[in-house]
């Protein structure tokens, strides 16, 4: 069973519709005892970073997640979820989880599109995303798939955790992380058979760390 953290961001029921299609039980919960025996969590959100990061420590979920991280719990952040798992975001001038070394900055307005105009922020839009390391996420994923994108700002982690980039008047970082522990800016849950296919590969990848056990 994968667990969609709930911490009233949003966004958590278009995660289980997407779970329900692919036949994968899920359950939408806060409970650290249900999160702990979960396969895996799904850390979703839409918003802004500091009202999510108010009420994840409101409700001693940021303290949850550090601890099953630690634990090897496998993780996948989505959108402000993958977002807040940095150690500050320029948005509500927020210091956010650091769980993985980074930032996530405002879209810079000066960028510009192939064209020479002007990006409109937020980003919104489908994009291909460009692997630049191995990520059993994107197993049987065509290469030149896209997914969906709406957001203003970005993650900037680390260069050793930069598992993918998307082009956006310039490259920036779409998919971070390390094995066992990913974040995506776009929405899988939104963008068509490859962003099933990308939780249907998460799902794979917790029941074989349980197995593994």
């Amino acid at each position: 069973m994968l667990a969609i953290l709930d911490y009233k961001a949003g966004n958590q029921t278009s995660v289980r519709r997407a779970l329900d299609h692919l036949g994968i039980e899920n359950i939408i919960t806060n409970d650290p005892d249900v999160l702990s025996k979960a396969d895996g969590i799904i850390f979703p959100g839409v918003g802004a970073a500091g009202q999510a990061m108010d009420e994840l420590t409101s409700e001693g979920l940021d303290e949850v997640l550090k601890s099953l991280i630690w634990q090897e719990k496998p993780l996948l952040g989505i959108c402000v979820g993958c977002q807040i798992l940095l150690d500050y975001c320029e948005e509500n001038n927020t210091r956010t989880l650091s769980i993985i070394p980074g930032e996530c900055r405002l879209f810079n307005p000066a960028w510009t599109e192939p064209d020479g105009t002007p990006i409109r922020v937020p980003h919104m839009g489908w994009n291909r995303v460009a692997l630049k390391k191995d990520c059993p996420l994107f197993k049987g994923i065509p290469d030149e798939a896209e997914f969906y994108f709406v957001h203003s700002y970005h993650p900037a982690p680390k260069p050793d955790f930069i598992i993918a980039e998307t082009n956006y008047g310039e490259d920036f970082c779409s998919v971070h992380g390390r094995p066992g522990l990913w974040a995506v800016q776009f929405h899988p849950e939104k963008s068509g058979a490859p962003g099933l296919k990308l939780l249907s590969n998460f799902h794979e990848y917790c029941l074989e760390a349980k197995n593994a056990q």
